[in-house]
C-alpha cells in the first residue's frame, strides 16, 4: 500500500491545504484540515482508481461511459468513506476498490441484459405448421389431358404394377402362416380400430380385413362413433394390447378434429405397432445402427416396388413430395439406409418444379390431384405415386375415380417407370401390413428373429 505522502503527490491541491493547516492558522484544528482537503477544488491529474487498477484500456465508444461513471463511482466512494472515518488511508482505498469492484459488477449486469439470448427450444424445433397445398398458383391447377386409347405403348414408360407384386407377397405370407399353424397351433392377429363414418376409412378398412382373410390371419374391428371420447378410442386400444392372440394394433387415420392423434397412437403398444408410427419405431428408423420393429407399410411398400422392379438406389437422387409421418418421413429416412441421395418437397417449398426435374426417382404423397407434372420430371426418371384422391367423373358408376398426384397421361411420356393410381402402391401398402403382422407374430411365438 501506497504512503500517505504518496497519496498526497497524486493530489497536490490536497497536500497543500494540509501543509497549510499544519502551519497552525488560528483556530483551526485537525478536524478542519481535513474537512478543508476533502472540500477543496480537485485539480485536473490521475484520477484515484487509475492509481489502484493500473493504466486502463482503451475505452471503447461504447463502454467509455460505463468507465467514467465506475471511475467517479470509486472516488466518490473514497470521499465519502474519508469524510465519514478517520481510519487509515489503507483501510479508505480497500474500500474505493470495493466500490469500485461492486460498479463493476452492476455494469456487467446491465450489459448481460442487453445480450443475444440463446433460442428457446420451441424456436429451434420450428413453427408447427400442416402442409396445406395451394396448387392454384401452380400448373397443377390445369386439367389433366383427356384420356386417348390412341397413346402408343411401346414409346411410354414402364407400367410398375403393384397388383403383381402384392400377389406374390400375398402368396408368400399365407404360406408361412399355415406353418405356423401347424407348428404351434395360432396364427397372426391384426385388430384395427374405426372411428367416424368416413367413406374412404371404411373402404381402406375392408381391404385390410379382405387382406387378412386372403391369408389366413385373424381380424378383428372395433368401430366406434365420431364422437365417441379420447378416452373410448384410448380403452378400445389397451384391450387390444393386453390381447395375447392379437399381435398388430392399428388405428385407421384421420381421427376427428377434437381428437389428439399423437395420445391415441402412442397409446398403441410398441411389439403391437405395425403400422410403424410408434416414436421408438421412427427413432430408430432414423439411426442407422438400429432396427426398428416395424416401418411404415407405405414407406416399405414405395421401396418394395422400387427394388423389386431392378431399379438401384444408391447414390441416386430421389425426392419425395410431402412429410407426413405416414409416408414422406419413413420414407426418406428408409432410402437413406439404401444411400440414396434424399430431398424433401413440401407445401412451403418454392421451387419444387426445379428440384423434380433433377431427380433421378420421383416419389408423391402430397394428396393433391396432379399436381406433378409432366414438365417436372426429367426423361427417363422413376415415378412412385403414391397418391389417391377422388376427381369427379359422369363417366364413372360412383360419379369419381381415383387418380394420383402425378398427372399420368403427361408423365408416361417422361418417365422411364410409373405406378398406376388405382393398382400401384395401395395392394402392396396392404400386403406390408400383413407381412409387419406376421413378423410380429412370429417374434412372440419364438419362431424366428424377423427383420423389418
Amino acid at each position: 500500500m501506497a504512503p500517505v505522502d504518496d497519496v498526497r503527490r497524486l493530489e497536490p491541491g490536497r497536500a497543500e491545504v494540509a501543509a497549510k493547516g499544519r502551519g497552525g492558522e488560528p483556530g483551526t484544528g485537525r478536524k478542519k484540515q481535513r474537512n478543508a482537503a476533502l472540500t477543496s477544488p480537485r485539480p485536473k491529474g490521475p484520477k484515484v482508481h487509475q492509481y489502484l487498477l493500473g493504466r486502463p484500456r482503451a475505452a471503447t465508444a461504447s463502454g467509455q461511459s460505463a468507465s467514467t461513471e465506475m471511475g467517479g463511482a470509486a472516488v466518490a466512494s473514497l470521499a465519502a468513506t474519508r469524510r465519514r472515518s478517520t481510519l487509515p488511508v489503507s483501510s479508505l482505498l480497500h474500500r474505493a476498490a470495493r466500490g469500485l469492484h461492486e460498479a463493476t459488477a452492476a455494469a456487467e449486469e446491465d450489459k448481460a441484459r442487453t445480450r443475444r439470448r440463446r433460442s428457446s427450444s420451441t424456436r429451434l424445433l420450428g413453427p408447427d405448421i400442416s402442409d396445406t397445398w395451394d396448387p392454384a398458383p401452380r400448373a397443377a391447377a390445369r386439367e389433366p389431358p383427356p384420356r386417348s386409347s390412341a397413346v402408343d405403348c411401346e414409346s411410354t414408360a414402364t407400367i410398375i404394377d403393384g397388383k403383381s407384386i402384392a400377389e406374390d407377397i400375398r402368396l408368400q405370407i399365407s404360406e408361412e402362416v399355415r406353418q405356423m399353424k401347424n407348428a404351434v397351433g395360432h396364427v397372426p392377429g391384426l385388430a384395427v380400430v374405426l372411428v367416424g363414418d368416413r367413406k374412404d376409412s371404411q373402404s381402406y378398412v375392408r381391404f385390410k380385413v379382405k387382406g387378412c382373410e386372403e391369408v389366413g390371419i385373424k381380424s378383428l374391428l372395433a368401430e366406434l362413433p365420431g364422437n365417441c371420447t379420447e378416452d373410448e378410442v384410448v380403452d378400445s386400444v389397451s384391450r387390444f394390447n393386453e390381447d395375447p392372440s392379437v399381435h398388430g394394433v392399428l388405428v385407421q387415420l384421420p381421427l376427428p378434429q377434437h381428437m389428439d392423434e399423437e395420445k391415441i397412437l402412442n397409446a398403441i403398444s410398441l411389439d403391437k405397432d405395425v403400422d410403424g408410427f410408434h416414436p421408438l419405431n421412427v427413432g430408430n428408423l432414423a439411426l442407422r445402427s438400429r432396427k426398428p420393429l416395424f416401418v411404415s407399410c407405405a414407406a416399405k411398400a414405395c421401396l418394395e416396388l422400387l427394388l423389386q422392379s431392378g431399379i438401384d438406389l444408391m447414390g441416386k437422387h430421389v425426392t419425395i413430395i410431402g412429410r407426413s409421418k405416414v409416408v414422406g418421413l419413413p420414407t426418406s429416412l428408409l432410402l437413406q439406409r439404401h444411400h440414396a441421395t434424399v430431398s424433401v418437397i413440401h407445401a412451403f417449398t418454392s421451387n419444387p418444379e426445379e428440384i423434380t426435374r433433377e431427380s433421378d426417382i420421383v416419389i408423391s404423397a402430397a394428396g393433391v390431384a396432379n399436381l406433378v407434372r409432366g414438365s417436372w420430371l426429367k426423361q427417363g426418371a422413376v415415378v412412385i405415386d403414391v397418391g389417391t384422391n377422388p376427381v369427379e367423373d359422369p363417366a364413372s358408376d360412383y360419379g369419381y375415380r381415383l387418380t394420383g398426384d402425378v398427372c399420368f397421361e403427361e408423365a408416361v411420356t417422361v418417365a422411364s417407370a410409373i405406378t398406376p393410381v388405382p393398382g400401384g402402391v395401395g395392394p402392396v401398402t396392404i400386403a406390408m401390413l400383413l407381412a409387419n403382422t406376421l413378423d410380429s407374430a412370429k417374434r412372440v411365438y419364438g419362431l424366428s428373429d424377423p427383420t423389418p
